[in-house]
């Protein structure tokens, strides 16, 4: 299953689901995984992408994270509720709503997303500060 977007040369993103918290489910406590993970559902506790492996997470346009969320990859329907640390894309479509701080290494946002918080780009190694 494809995410909504359009797929790019090298792109980097995650494009499979490997779990769903589907709608009307609650998940209470860290969440860890690997590959792609979709939020329909809500989940009150960090998400965390596995370490050895990057993952995209998906967050639905019911879905939402009340935590902070720390993967490779982001792409937000709904709504997050905490600090978001993503190493490569964070991609903020019309309908996400992010209550914290979000640190990205790339970032797209659609007109109309909300963002109550600081943006914070990953500084690369050996760049000019």
């Amino acid at each position: 299953m494809r995410f909504g977007r359009t797929k790019q040369r090298g792109d980097p993103v995650q494009e499979r689901i490997d779990c769903l918290v589907g709608s009307g489910t609650t998940v209470t406590g860290d969440l860890t995984f690997a590959g792609g993970l979709r939020i329909d559902g809500h989940v009150e506790g960090d998400v965390i992408v596995s370490p050895a492996i990057p993952g995209t997470l998906v967050i639905g346009d019911g879905g939402s994270v009340a935590g902070d969320v720390r993967v490779s990859h982001l792409i937000v329907f709904g709504r997050v509720l905490g600090t978001v640390y993503a190493s490569g894309l964070v991609d903020l479509r019309i309908s996400a709503q992010v209550d914290g701080d979000v640190h990205y290494g790339a970032i797209e946002i659609e007109k109309g997303a909300v963002v109550e918080g600081h943006l914070v780009k990953h500084k690369t190694a050996g760049a000019i500060q």
